[in-house]
């Protein structure tokens, strides 16, 4: 009878445990931003950036993730609006080349939502960040996918006439993409 209940026991199916992801896909990645200038919205990508990010959908509390942008990658829609963005009123790419996100933690916050809090540095000012996102796994690889507001001023993006937030807003809406095996 034991060794009937031992068998019994092997065959029942056991939960199964969500894997750890952390080789990011970068080329099924991105960063994208979407500005308003002069109430009409202007969408632009980070062309190159590195992420360094591991996370277990079932115990959400252990990811960490580290996100470097290289600025001079922007694209803004233009050759002239890219060479505005990455000059000392803006970016300032020649004394500030990357920004940087780095996660004091993440929690779960209901169903497949989730949230990274964090230092984001940019143009050498460091604020904390929120950054909500969502997991989707499927075939063994991990969808992650957010957005957030960043209020450029505060990071001092765009001095001058640049400013002033009638011709250009001071939130910039951050959406990202990221692809974990």
């Amino acid at each position: 009878m034991k060794h009937f209940f031992a068998v019994v026991c092997l065959l029942l199916p056991v939960p199964a445990h969500a894997a750890e992801y952390s080789h990011v896909q970068l080329d099924k990645s991105s960063i994208a931003f979407i500005s308003t200038q002069m109430s009409v919205p202007v969408a632009g990508v980070f062309k190159k950036f590195s992420a360094n990010i591991r996370i277990n959908p079932s115990r959400p509390e252990t990811g960490i993730a580290q996100i470097d942008i290289d600025l001079a990658s922007i694209d803004a829609g233009s050759a002239e609006a890219n060479d505005e963005v990455t000059g000392k009123n803006w970016f300032n790419v020649a004394e500030f080349p990357r920004a940087k996100f780095v996660s004091d933690s993440v929690k779960a916050v209901g169903g497949a939502n989730f949230e990274a809090t964090g230092k984001m540095t940019i143009k050498g000012k460091t604020m904390e960040m929120r950054a909500p996102f969502i997991l989707k796994e499927d075939k063994g690889v991990l969808n992650i996918d957010g957005s957030f507001t960043l209020k450029r001023l505060e990071f001092g993006i765009g001095s001058g006439e640049w400013g002033d937030t009638s011709v250009v807003a001071d939130e910039v809406q951050i959406k990202f993409h990221f692809v974990l095996k």
